[in-house]
């Protein structure tokens, strides 16, 4: 199989592995995983299932055939089930959706005990056809007859009971077997074989006769079941198989009164406790053709809740007592309270409560729609006290007759060394099991001398020191390697706090060690302005003793601080990119080091470099706000980079929020040492454009767009290159943004604008005129009337005057 090439195969090679697979009940859907445990490959198994579809034989792969084994003799027994016990909404894949009410009906039936046996799919009480025939199981028509002869002579027959009883042997004739058990019927065969096969009678020749496929009975379910109706059911199946195909018993269905009609007459009566409870299918009686399972009404039901193992609803026998119930469902459970159990009776008027005390659940006599239940026993204790705090064995103990809080601490074996001794409480449930608090002197408790005595469900608390008081702790930050808060102890110096900080860093300083400290239990004065107290220390490099710092202790709550030393300086790196000699990074050599200082260094600028676009990105803290107008403007400066290093540089800077700073290169290069000329800081990163050949328009002209840069253009020049203004531009706000991100506006000379001049690499932005909104019909009217109004009063007063 493993060397299997499907191009080499045969139409009648690729028949024969169908019939293979199908023989093993390999699907078509099932061919990958059956390939793949032979080794096939996958290429293989592609080829063969497009074969196997072009020769139309996978439609014979399409449903899953039985077992192998069904071959075999114990094996060969079908079972036919009437599809009317299918639901069709089951059979489609969707589950039917139920009203309110049949919610709740089904709801209520699956607290019914018993009723899980029909809804469990893990238990399908399906008859064994693999087992032996039973000695009391009869022939009758259908049945197949596995005959074996064996010996001197040799020969199997596979024969069917014929609908008058017969079978029909080769070369012998018809032999009744209807009625016969097996072992008749075997006896019978061999007689009429030994006429043929002389062997039989002289034990050279032997006969063994079994069963093959069986028949098929029809049985019909009546009464309270799910789906009552006529079921095809295999001939060794029992009163329990076709109650699951039907079912089993409905909301209203007796689960202990299932009786077997045979012939008008009822033959047995199946109770289903019997199974629940015991185990017991001695009346799990093997059906018959035409036999009827009735399943009856119940009569006495009762539900159990509360405290028992199993709680549901359970139906009652009329000599039964609410014993047999609790036994039904398990029994107590272990907080189950068994002296006094209640009921809920419903009488011909109303509902009444019953008290069952425990002597009487044995002969207490049921009546249907009872309800019981089980309380549990209460949540406290009899005789517990309890003891928290600082003693080294907390818990709960025993109260004992005349206990005192001196033998309840000696119980615990003692308090913890930081108890505190001057004050305790008890806790103490009250007559009306309100709380009240005792105190009591826990030194006089030690020493016996403590008279109060302990009564059940007292909590004892012995408080620790440590709880009464605000944690003490010690905060150090600066040029420390782990800086922060740490627990204080007594005793404690600065040095040892540096040690728990982990040590200096590189760069402290180990003079003027600062130590703050918060004014404590001091006396209030008003002319007292004083808020700390804080001291300078000098120490030594490798923490050791130091005179000065020796005899001073830390107090809780202090606060230590590590200045960086003045002296100590770390490198400082800037980055310069683009059209330099030498780009890269530097590192800055002195604090008065400039931007010409560091072109010099890279060896100056590219012949094609263009000193006016060039750029600085410096950190700063801008708001939110800005940091949106600044993350546009870079966005813009970023389109203009070449390299994609430059690119990913410029985007770290913009993470770090670094602000784009214009700078005039031309005149840093001109004078050295001018305004112009920045002092360079750590971040700072510079970069030099290629001679830009290009100016680009936006906002409110005709066609913005990207047009070549010419000397001789002006400002009007390139607008009118792109078709003009709009009639909405704002033309006296016109601006222009250069390379290196300078911004020149337009100005207002006489009554002319004066547009700024236009550079290789900028951007023209023309902006949008706010519209104007004329008046409507109503707001001229109301103006009108109000200078109407206006007009009347002065009109007033001037004849007022006269």
């Amino acid at each position: 199989m493993k060397q299997i090439k499907v191009d080499n195969l045969s139409d009648d090679q690729v028949r024969q592995l169908v019939a293979e697979m199908k023989k093993n009940g390999i699907a078509f859907d099932d061919i990958d995983t059956y390939a793949q445990q032979k080794g096939i490959p996958d290429i293989e198994v592609s080829k063969l299932k497009e074969r196997i579809r072009q020769m139309g034989l996978d439609k014979e792969l399409q449903v899953k055939s039985k077992n192998k084994d069904q071959n075999d003799q114990n094996e060969d027994r079908k079972v036919d089930v009437d599809d009317q016990d299918k639901d069709d909404s089951k059979v489609a894949g969707k589950e039917p959706k139920l009203s309110k009410e049949e919610r709740e009906k089904e709801k209520r039936r699956k607290r019914i005990f018993g009723s899980e046996l029909f809804s469990n799919k893990n238990l399908t009480f399906e008859p064994n056809l693999r087992m032996a025939t039973p000695p009391n199981y009869r022939l009758a028509a259908n049945d197949e007859l596995l005959i074996d002869v064996y010996g001197y002579s040799e020969v199997q027959h596979r024969l069917k009971v014929t609908p008058e009883g017969y079978i029909r042997i080769p070369n012998l004739g018809p032999v009744y077997v209807n009625g016969l058990t097996m072992e008749e019927a075997k006896s019978r065969i061999s007689k009429q074989l030994a006429t043929i096969y002389s062997g039989i009678k002289s034990g050279n020749t032997f006969v063994q006769v079994s069963l093959g496929n069986i028949r098929s009975i029809r049985v019909l379910l009546i009464g309270e079941v799910e789906k009552p109706g006529s079921y095809t059911i295999p001939s060794l199946a029992t009163v329990a198989n076709a109650l699951y195909v039907s079912g089993g018993p409905n909301e209203n269905g007796s689960f202990r009164n299932i009786q077997v009609i045979r012939n008008g007459v009822p033959v047995v009566s199946f109770d289903l406790y019997d199974f629940l409870a015991n185990g017991d299918l001695s009346n799990n009686v093997v059906l018959q053709d035409q036999d009827i399972v009735k399943v009856n009404p119940y009569k006495t039901r009762v539900e159990l809740t509360g405290e028992v193992k199993r709680p549901a609803i359970f139906e009652a026998k009329d000599n039964e007592s609410l014993k047999q119930l609790i036994d039904f469902a398990g029994g107590y459970t272990d907080r189950a309270f068994t002296d006094v159990i209640r009921g809920y009776r419903v009488n011909n008027k109303e509902r009444e409560v019953v008290n069952i005390p425990s002597s009487e659940i044995g002969t207490f006599k049921l009546k249907s729609g009872d309800q019981f239940f089980v309380d549990s026993i209460l949540n406290r204790f009899s005789n517990r006290v309890t003891i928290t705090g600082a003693v080294f064995h907390p818990g709960n103990y025993a109260l004992e007759s005349g206990m005192t809080i001196s033998d309840l601490i000696k119980r615990a074996d003692g308090v913890k060394e930081e108890a505190a001794l001057s004050r305790g409480l008890i806790r103490r449930l009250q007559p009306d099991f309100t709380p009240a608090y005792i105190n009591f002197n826990v030194q006089d408790a030690l020493a016996g001398k403590s008279s109060v005595k302990l009564q059940k469900e007292d909590s004892v608390l012995i408080y620790s020191k440590l709880q009464l008081r605000e944690d003490y702790e010690v905060r150090i930050d600066g040029e420390v390697n782990k800086p922060g808060y740490f627990n204080y102890g007594e005793g404690m110096h600065l040095e040892d706090l540096i040690l728990l900080a982990g040590g200096l860093r590189d760069a402290a300083s180990t003079q003027r060690i600062e130590v703050s400290r918060r004014i404590r239990n001091g006396v209030y004065s008003p002319e007292d302005t004083v808020k700390s107290i804080v001291k300078y220390f000098d120490i030594n490099a490798d923490l050791s003793a130091n005179s000065g710092a020796k005899g001073f202790e830390l107090m809780p709550f202090d606060e230590v601080s590590v200045r960086k030393s003045p002296a100590y300086t770390s490198q400082s790196n800037v980055s310069i990119g683009g059209e330099v000699v030498y780009p890269g990074e530097y590192t800055i050599n002195t604090r008065s080091e400039r931007i010409s200082d560091l072109i010099k260094r890279t060896g100056g600028l590219r012949p094609e470099a263009y000193a006016a676009g060039a750029v600085m990105l410096r950190k700063t803290f801008i708001n939110e706000g800005d940091s949106l107008i600044l993350a546009n403007k870079l966005e813009v400066f970023i389109n203009k980079l070449q390299d994609s290093a430059d690119i990913a540089r410029v985007r770290q800077a913009v993470n770090r929020h670094e602000q784009l700073l214009g700078i005039n290169l031309d005149q840093i290069m001109k004078n050295p040492g001018s305004k112009y000329d920045l002092l360079l800081e750590e971040g700072d990163v510079i970069r030099v454009p290629k001679k830009l050949q290009t100016v680009q328009l936006f906002g409110e002209v005709y066609f913005p767009k990207k047009v070549r840069y010419d000397g001789g253009y002006t400002f009007r020049d390139y607008v009118h290159g792109a078709g003009g203004f709009t009639s909405q531009a704002l033309r006296r706000r016109s601006y222009i943004v250069y390379a290196n991100g300078e911004v020149k506006n337009t100005k207002k000379v006489m009554f002319f604008n004066s547009y700024p001049r236009v550079k290789p690499g900028a951007e023209i932005y023309v902006p949008t005129r706010k519209e104007r909104k004329g008046l409507s019909g109503q707001e001229g009217i109301a103006i009108a009337s109000g200078l109407a109004s206006v007009a009347l009063v002065i009109v007033t007063i001037l004849n007022t005057i006269k």
